[in-house]
């Protein structure tokens, strides 16, 4: 079974995009710069001077749905698009109703109630949900002044078909924005589909370099950012990451 169809992975993922500082991380001495990860992949990345209510995004691999949302602070369309049905689902129900519930895991068995909430001051309207591969997007998406990735590339089985789709879906002059903690693993990727991490031809080749090599001929490279993160998996358990994020220009 998909891990992200379950109720494990689902709650874990409502709480990483939705939980407040206090319900992820109740401790003081804990690395809160690190919170809010979905927010800031747009609010550190992008740039909103050059969008306007008219402008279109599309956030793939878009989880629960947070980036999305956040997206349509600065843009009047946006679409979600993730592999889980799950995921959608919950995404969905959050902008058709506004909250959706879900379970915080503390320890063994123990659970505590949360709600997710779709953030103030955000018209759902703006935003819309469907299920899709991202290794083979659908027609008829037409093209996007921003493009987001969060956290996609080192989960897809073929990363270079995702992005040998990106000139067709970026405007003239639009923003994409890539983020990965370059965790490549032989359960979602075959190592010869790797970006980076590697050895060839007597050189280390980075994920960085990776995505030079397949972007450059269509995008400009304008700037990159360390991006920490925090997934809780109980109360006294937690991922710490940092992936690096990558803003690009279409040439």
């Amino acid at each position: 079974m998909n891990p992200y169809e379950t109720d494990k992975f689902l709650h874990e993922y409502l709480l990483f995009h939705y939980g407040t500082a206090d319900e992820v991380l109740p401790y003081a001495n804990g690395p809160r710069d690190a919170l809010d990860y979905a927010v800031r992949c747009v609010g550190e990345c992008l740039d909103t001077t050059l969008l306007s209510h008219a402008s279109r995004a599309l956030d793939v691999g878009c989880a629960v749905g947070r980036s999305t949302f956040e997206l349509a602070r600065h843009c009047g369309e946006v679409i979600g698009v993730d592999y889980s049905q799950r995921f959608i689902e919950a995404a969905r129900t959050l902008a058709e109703r506004g909250t959706f519930p879900y379970l915080r895991m503390d320890e063994g068995t123990l659970t505590t109630p949360l709600v997710a909430c779709v953030p103030e001051g955000v018209v759902p309207e703006r935003v819309r949900f469907e299920t899709g591969d991202a290794h083979a997007l659908r027609e008829g998406l037409g093209v996007f002044d921003v493009v987001l990735a969060a956290n996609l590339v080192d989960r897809l089985a073929q990363p270079l078909r995702f992005l040998a789709q990106l000139p067709q879906l970026v405007k003239t002059g639009g923003q994409l924005i890539l983020t990965t903690p370059c965790t490549w693993l032989t359960e979602y990727t075959a190592p010869e589909h790797w970006l980076g991490g590697f050895v060839a031809e007597g050189k280390q080749r980075t994920t960085l370099d990776g995505l030079r090599a397949a972007l450059d001929p269509h995008f400009t490279l304008t700037g990159t950012r360390n991006l920490p993160f925090l997934i809780r998996e109980h109360a006294r358990k937690f991922q710490w990451s940092v992936a690096l994020a990558t803003m690009w220009r279409r040439l």
